[in-house]
């Protein structure tokens, strides 16, 4: 594994088509995207308002839902989710409340490892697209999960109706 270039978060006309799915999810049209996609409705750290961003579930087990910030640290959605952890799930048409929770590097590396063998092409673009070159073995996914911020999102109890 090589880090090439860790790119910026998308701006201008890059960063409206990275935003085109949370119009999918808006119109309802959501369950397209399937399960491996979700709309995270989160609060701004600065703003304190919600804010929307669509990820990508890279693993969903006992605990929850995991998603990798591929930008990194500085990805908007990561600090805010840092900083303001409950935050709404949609999945298909399926809403969840959850709270978000940072993952050890080293369990992240493990998750990497187990989602490349699984969507082989997948993770090659993605690694590409975050700046690192891989040539395909698990080692080199263990790596570079060791540099990329994950984040378990763990359903919350329903709030007894008032």
């Amino acid at each position: 594994m090589e880090i090439l270039d860790r790119p910026a978060p998308p701006t201008g006309l890059r960063r409206l088509l990275w935003r085109l799915p949370i119009r999918l999810y808006r119109m309802g049209l959501g369950p397209l995207l399937g399960h491996r996609v979700m709309l995270l409705t989160h609060t701004g750290r600065v703003s304190g308002l919600p804010r929307q961003v669509v990820i990508e579930v890279v693993q969903k087990d006992g605990h929850g839902y995991v998603a990798a910030s591929g930008f990194g640290p500085r990805a908007d959605w990561y600090r805010n989710v840092m900083a303001a952890p409950d935050v709404t799930l949609q999945i298909g048409g399926r809403r969840v409340q959850a709270t978000a929770a940072p993952i050890p590097t080293g369990e992240g590396g493990e998750i990497m490892a187990r989602y490349a063998p699984r969507h082989p092409t997948a993770a090659r673009r993605l690694c590409k697209l975050m700046g690192f070159a891989v040539d395909g073995g698990v080692e080199d996914y263990r790596q570079v999960g060791r540099h990329i911020p994950f984040v378990r999102f763990t359903p919350r109890p329903p709030s007894p109706a008032s």
